[in-house]
């Protein structure tokens, strides 16, 4: 009682593949990229939408057909996992 919580705390062993490192997350807060998207009002409405819902797995299948949200989750995932080098054609 009192004490943080820790991931460890939330995530069950199945998730645990799912898990991001919290170096990898901490680059979301350093990006310039990602602080334009939330400065979207409209943006910040969906966020905080999914975030007080019950059923957040059939909103996000929903917000997930927004193109704003489509744009923020890729955006997120440039960062957290970028592309591999020798995927990326030379220009």
């Amino acid at each position: 009682a009192g004490s943080p919580w820790s991931v460890a705390d939330i995530l069950t062993e199945d998730e645990e593949q799912d898990r991001v490192p919290v170096q990898k997350l901490k680059l979301l807060g350093e990006s310039e990229e990602l602080r334009g998207l939330l400065l979207n009002p409209h943006l910040r409405q969906l966020l905080l939408t999914i975030d007080q819902a019950e059923e957040k797995n059939s909103l996000m299948k929903k917000y997930m057909q927004e193109p704003l949200f489509v744009e923020f989750a890729d955006c997120c995932l440039r960062i957290v996992e970028p592309p591999e080098k020798e995927n990326i054609l030379p220009e």
